[in-house]
């Protein structure tokens, strides 16, 4: 099954929506390569891993970045399909390093438009929760929601997924 160039998986925590994402990269039949922005900094996050990377299963190869997703994606062939997971951690990472966001979301869009395989991005929909109270929560909150606005409007697939069931907000599913 051929896979857009970029396709967005959008969804809450523990929606589903990364197996959802390895479901249809997986189905693609192409080289499969996960790009892995979380950082194992607890017990609880070091589980949380060890279950993703159990459910993916063999057949992938894993790039670890946490901050530097650009780069990967610069070093991908023709051939393979990639699965970033997630941007919601990306982006958190980011603002922990106190990084340029709006740098680092151009140099991420620029990989995206050069990376010669499909690439599905799943990404957390946080906007549906409670207002943060807190200003770093509120600053998160906004730079989340326009990343996701900006990668839905670039996309050519964006699937919703809620109680692991897929909802096709733009295009369609291969």
């Amino acid at each position: 099954m051929p896979l857009q160039k970029l396709t967005l998986v959008l969804g809450g925590a523990a929606s589903g929506k990364s197996a959802f994402a390895e479901t249809i990269v997986s189905a693609s039949g192409s080289d499969r390569v996960y790009i892995a922005t979380a950082e194992a900094w607890d017990p609880e996050m070091q589980g949380k891993i060890a279950r993703h990377q159990a459910m993916r299963g063999n057949g992938w190869r894993t790039l670890e970045a946490p901050r530097e997703v650009a780069q990967s994606l610069g070093g991908i062939s023709p051939g393979h399909v990639v699965l970033l997971d997630c941007a919601t951690l990306w982006l958190t990472n980011l603002m922990l390093a106190d990084a340029d966001l709006a740098a680092r979301e151009a140099e991420l869009f620029e990989a995206l438009d050069a990376c010669p395989a499909p690439v599905v991005v799943v990404s957390n929909e946080i906007g549906l929760g409670v207002v943060p109270d807190t200003p770093l929560g509120r600053r998160f909150r906004e730079a989340q929601g326009g990343l996701n606005q900006r990668l839905a409007a670039k996309a050519e697939l964006v699937v919703l997924v809620a109680a692991g069931l897929p909802l096709v907000l733009k295009g369609a599913l291969p």
